[in-house]
């Protein structure tokens, strides 16, 4: 299956060198490149792209703005977007992953680190570069507030649901989780799916926000537990 991308930053040298970079490569097609969040938005509503990789800081409406529209249901279905940010810390990156950005690259990440963050993503799992993973979430749970849902209502999460939230929280793929529960991928799958539809979360990074906010993973927890970020 060819991975259908649309490509939203305002500079457009980093738009031509990743678009040179998708088009080489083998399953993935750039199907747009917009030079500002709105241009995103039309876009993403025309060629209807699998995955959006958004600048957050760009002219008219910003990265943010544009991952809102895109992820409201404007654009069915509803394709995973990346973020990209020039920053090791961005207050806007958490901004966006609360919006339902499904992951994060730095600008300056390797061109096959890259390739390969594009078939995680679209394979359901989170992204978040190595640079930015739980110093990110971590850091900023403690000043910001998402609100993406409340403690009361993982009180619909069955038992089982629950100990696969707590473990995306901690960064665990769903083959990782499969291993820990003793499951299969496959049943893994179904637990993730089941408890975003049941919280209403358009991203598996938007759960990793949820099992920070509720109290499921508490700060320095993924670190103690000795797990790898995901590369």
């Amino acid at each position: 299956m060819t991975i259908r991308i649309l490509i939203a930053d305002d500079q457009a040298l980093i738009r031509g060198g990743l678009a040179a970079l998708f088009t080489a490569a083998p399953g993935t097609e750039v199907v747009g490149e917009a030079a500002d969040g709105a241009q995103a938005v039309e876009l993403a509503v025309e060629t209807r792209p699998d995955l959006v990789l958004m600048d957050i800081r760009m002219p008219v409406l910003d990265g943010i703005g544009a991952t809102r529209q895109i992820l409201s249901g404007t654009v069915q279905p509803r394709p995973r977007v990346v973020v990209l940010t020039t920053f090791d810390v961005d207050e806007y990156v958490y901004a966006a992953l609360g919006e339902g950005a499904a992951g994060f690259l730095l600008k300056d990440t390797p061109p096959e680190r890259i390739l390969a963050a594009v078939h995680t993503i679209m394979a359901g799992d989170v992204l978040i570069t190595p640079h930015i993973t739980q110093r990110l979430i971590e850091n900023s749970s403690r000043h910001h507030r998402v609100s993406v849902v409340e403690q009361p209502q993982l009180e619909s999460l069955t038992a089982r649901e629950l100990e696969v939230l707590r473990l995306v929280g901690l960064g665990l793929t769903n083959t990782q989780i499969a291993g820990r529960l003793v499951l299969s991928e496959a049943t893994v799958k179904t637990h993730v799916k089941h408890v975003m539809g049941k919280l209403g979360l358009n991203s598996r990074a938007q759960a990793v926000v949820v099992a920070y906010e509720t109290g499921l993973v508490v700060p320095g927890a993924a670190a103690r537990s000795g797990l790898q970020e995901l590369q």
